[in-house]
């Protein structure tokens, strides 16, 4: 019996050297065989960070749709900012306009050459979008220029330039829906 046993001892001191070897070499590693094999089976029933929960999936939804309600909300607010930009704009450039056809004016001349706005009476224009003047009111009117001239010391005219919009509404009774005003002073000397 001693020399069967010992055989069975050597033979497994044999296969046991040789899968060492075989395990530095890397060319047999059962637990890694094992690992790939079987390795996402056990990983997916027993990791949460696998997969989103429903739970999660509710709650970003619900956040997601928040902030699309916030977004969608302002957008309204930003049109209404972005048409009274507009019409200031519009505004400011009539002002300047007016301004410059009075500046340019002759001294010998009571009246301006481009809009026939004469110094020391008040005068009420309309203009359209393209900006184009008239004296009365059109379906086309966007703006209503008011020309106030003050009494000032001979040579000088002062004057208050007010454009409102719409055109239909009368500032004198009712609070326009914009308005830019300026203060000119003309030397005509």
């Amino acid at each position: 019996m001693r020399a069967g046993t010992n055989g069975f001892r050597s033979l497994r001191g044999a296969v046991a050297a040789l899968c060492e070897r075989r395990c530095e070499d890397r060319k047999f590693d059962s637990s890694a065989v094992i690992e790939r094999r079987y390795g996402s089976y056990g990983a997916a029933s027993n990791s949460k960070a696998a997969a989103f929960s429903l739970v999660e999936l509710v709650l970003a939804l619900g956040v997601t749709a928040f902030c699309l309600f916030a977004v969608f909300g302002l957008m309204p607010v930003g049109m209404q900012t972005n048409r009274n930009a507009a019409s200031q704009t519009a505004a400011t450039n009539i002002i300047a306009v007016i301004v410059a056809d009075l500046r340019t004016t002759p001294a010998a001349a009571t009246t301006s050459p481009q809009f026939a706005i004469t110094f020391g009476t008040d005068k009420r224009l309309y203009f359209d979008a393209s900006g184009q003047a008239s004296t009365s009111l059109t379906p086309d009117s966007r703006y209503q220029l008011n020309i106030t001239w003050n009494s000032a010391p001979t040579g000088l005219n002062y004057a208050v330039l007010r454009v409102t919009w719409p055109a239909q509404i009368d500032p004198a009774t009712t609070t326009p829906g914009g308005s830019v005003q300026i203060f000119a002073a003309f030397d005509r000397t």
